[in-house]
């Protein structure tokens, strides 16, 4: 994949290199490349067909936006398990039915970021646990109107919408 990379900067959740990378062809480029350890995503439906949305502040964003309850692994923390704890640390959700929905690469341009996405069903409350520095309101949002959010530009966030609409095809095939 990359010839050389040269560190720019190492964070908690990315690093940045310049990285010296060959093209088909064989072509050397120069690319400024952010790599990232990943995340899992999940569609909580409930038995009413409501979907659990997170209204959430996010200062990249410069605001509040809505989203799919979602987070990064733990040291050596499989896609699922990661799924399972951030449902219920950020939703206060417990599911027992999970069905994958497969991956989305969330900006391939500079970045490796993979996602990882689910759907959660057979739903039980629990107490959440969010991080200190999360601000972040549950909603469960009728299925309809979540499906409308992802085609009128409500939801904004790519791995909400991706999952919700993943979520609604395999829901349709139920």
């Amino acid at each position: 994949m990359n010839e050389r990379r040269r560190i720019l900067y190492h964070g908690g959740v990315v690093d940045l290199g310049l990285e010296t990378a060959r093209l088909p062809g064989g072509r050397d480029i120069s690319l400024e490349i952010v790599r990232h350890r990943g995340g899992s995503s999940a569609a909580a439906v409930d038995d009413q067909q409501r979907v659990c949305l997170l209204r959430q502040y996010r200062h990249a964003a410069g605001d509040w936006i809505w989203e799919l309850p979602a987070g990064k692994p733990d040291d050596g923390e499989a896609a699922l398990c990661t799924a399972q704890r951030e449902l219920e640390e950020e939703a206060g959700v417990r599911a027992t039915d999970w069905q994958t929905l497969g991956d989305i690469l969330t900006t391939p341009g500079f970045c490796d970021e993979v996602i990882q996405l689910f759907l959660a069903r057979r739903l039980q409350l629990v107490a959440p646990r969010p991080e200190a520095y999360e601000l972040i309101e549950r909603h469960w949002i009728t299925w309809s109107t979540a499906q409308q959010w992802a085609l009128d530009g409500t939801l904004r966030d790519t791995k909400t919408v991706i999952g919700l609409l993943r979520a609604a095809s395999l829901l349709a095939l139920e």
